[in-house]
């Protein structure tokens, strides 16, 4: 059953140091929606929504991610509803999210995406220093952030969530607490608080590199993590992945569909659908992505299918992610009982203090196992192979 669908806008003001997203820079003049740049992407999306077929479940969650989304005009976001509907349907009670970053959109703008249907905004803040701004290559400053703010209560928005970034080049803890505390006292629904991760072809790579300064050690990241888990939890937001906060009933639910390894439709340059065991990744340039689009429907066969082996490990790392964990008796369900048991064993070896098996459930404690997740995951993983090997000669496809 596939109820999901994210469609990537690409377009964005200048490029952040630290993203390494498929975007096409527009620069700081407002982009008309008769703008070719815009409506050709617009069409091609469109003939992409066309040309994907339909397993005939309206769709519950809708993401507009980028790029910056707010870029684009609120009748073109109308538009894309408008096929997503015809070809999908979309239920009453859809959770339809939409990036924005300060400083792109004003009440009426709001207003408008509010009445093509978007009922959840996700604003990119970062950090409520403008020297950090700065240092990272943002577009707005920290006024635009509070009259971003003003504009969503005024519109009357309940679900919106902040993104913050931890770990910036120069960033001290004070700052970070200070960050958190703002934050806070704007009181939004839902917050999610990245650690900075320096991707390679960025222009961090180029400048930083990890754990040396001005990025902070091990140690400095871990108790900025922690600090956050403290004054977020202490605020009323559950833990509930370890990257997202939200107030009860407000978790995004567009997200645990990736995170429960669930199948989920993707449209755009650079975007990936998970439809039938496949995954398919488009070109990330737009030239790239205009030439793919005129292959459909055919180009949709390409993909190879996903190995079970492949969609157990998928679901391991993605599951954990979670608060709520891995559920041992669906787990049984899905992939073969030896598997399951072996991960049962693994994780009895691993420091309760990190992960708890309890009952059918297999889960992360919090924060110190959210904050070893990778290296907890790496340990089950190896724990699992030595395990399988012993017990089949042959494994359905090699692990690595």
């Amino acid at each position: 059953m596939v109820t999901a669908a994210y469609l990537h806008l690409p377009f964005c003001r200048r490029r952040c140091f630290y993203c390494d997203f498929p975007i096409t820079v527009v620069g700081d003049r407002p982009l008309a929606a008769s703008s070719p740049l815009l409506s050709d992407y617009i069409d091609a999306l469109c003939y992409e929504i066309r040309q994907t077929p339909s397993v005939g479940e309206p769709l519950q969650t809708v993401f507009f991610g980028g790029g910056t989304p707010s870029l684009v005009a609120p009748e073109q976001i109308d538009r894309l509803l408008g096929a997503l509907d015809r070809r999908f349907g979309i239920a009453a009670a859809a959770e339809i999210s939409m990036e924005m970053d300060p400083g792109t959109f004003d009440l009426p703008r709001l207003r408008g995406y509010l009445r093509a249907g978007v009922n959840r905004v996700s604003l990119g803040v970062q950090a409520f220093q403008d020297r950090l701004l700065q240092v990272c290559g943002r577009s707005h400053t920290v006024a635009e952030v509070y009259a971003a703010v003003e504009v969503i209560q005024t519109a009357g928005i309940d679900n919106w969530s902040l993104d913050l970034i931890c770990g910036l080049p120069e960033q001290s803890l004070q700052e970070w607490e200070l960050s958190l505390a703002a934050a806070i006292a704007l009181a939004p629904s839902h917050l999610s608080v990245y650690d900075l991760i320096v991707e390679p072809q960025t222009v961090f790579s180029r400048r930083y590199q990890p754990e040396v300064f001005p990025l902070p050690s091990q140690e400095q990241a871990a108790a900025a993590y922690r600090l956050a888990h403290e004054r977020l939890r202490a605020a009323g937001y559950e833990h509930y992945e370890i990257s997202n906060y939200a107030r009860l009933g407000f978790a995004c639910r567009h997200n645990q569909v990736y995170w429960r390894n669930e199948p989920y439709y993707g449209f755009g340059m650079g975007a990936t659908s998970y439809l039938g065991q496949r995954r398919l990744t488009r070109p990330r340039t737009r030239r790239e992505y205009y030439e793919w689009v005129q292959t459909l429907p055919t180009g949709l066969c390409t993909v190879a299918e996903e190995t079970l082996w492949d969609r157990w490990l998928e679901t391991l790392m993605l599951g954990l992610r979670l608060k709520e964990g891995l559920c041992l008796k669906q787990l049984a369900t899905d992939f073969p009982q030896e598997w399951v048991e072996a991960l049962v064993t693994a994780a009895q070896s691993i420091d309760p203090a990190h992960l708890q098996c309890c009952s059918d459930r297999l889960w992360l404690t919090q924060p110190d196992g959210f904050l070893l997740a990778n290296s907890v995951i790496v340990t089950l993983w190896q724990a699992i192979e030595r395990s399988v090997i012993h017990q089949q000669s042959k494994l359905p496809l090699p692990i690595h």
